[in-house]
């Protein structure tokens, strides 16, 4: 299991977190746990020291909820929250979002592709070999 990423400074926590930053840290939380966790069991997981405002993990828990990425049960009067699937999962959905919504894919990939370095390049030639039984 890979560590739970370290929360960003709290003084500015949405100026500073990259655009569904806190969103994988929230999966990576959930996969990571042995059963499905409440809000404040994440904020705890994710931040200790509680600068990490509550709201913001509902909030998130709520967009992920959303998306389908997490499943939600009620647990008393609190909700539990569990991973579908992992950060990777979630970032790969967002770039199919992103391509689907562009007229020319083709100039959107091959730009993309234009600003990976060699080993990431590397790594997709080999993905698109596979997947071609090749």
């Amino acid at each position: 299991m890979s560590p739970t990423p370290p929360p960003a400074d709290a003084s500015s926590e949405s100026s500073r977190r990259r655009p569904g930053q806190l969103e994988a840290q929230v999966v990576t939380v959930l996969v990571e746990a042995t059963h499905p966790l409440t809000p404040g069991e994440v904020r705890d997981r994710l931040d200790p020291g509680g600068a990490l405002s509550y709201s913001a993990v509902v909030t998130t828990l709520t967009r992920l909820l959303d998306k389908g990425a997490v499943t939600r049960d009620r647990d008393g009067r609190a909700y539990r929250y569990g991973a579908v699937r992992d950060a990777a999962g979630l970032v790969a959905e967002r770039m199919s979002r992103l391509l689907a919504a562009e007229p020319d894919r083709g100039s959107v990939l091959r730009r993309f592709v234009g600003t990976l370095d060699d080993g990431d390049e590397q790594i997709l030639r080999d993905l698109l070999r596979q997947d071609s039984g090749g």
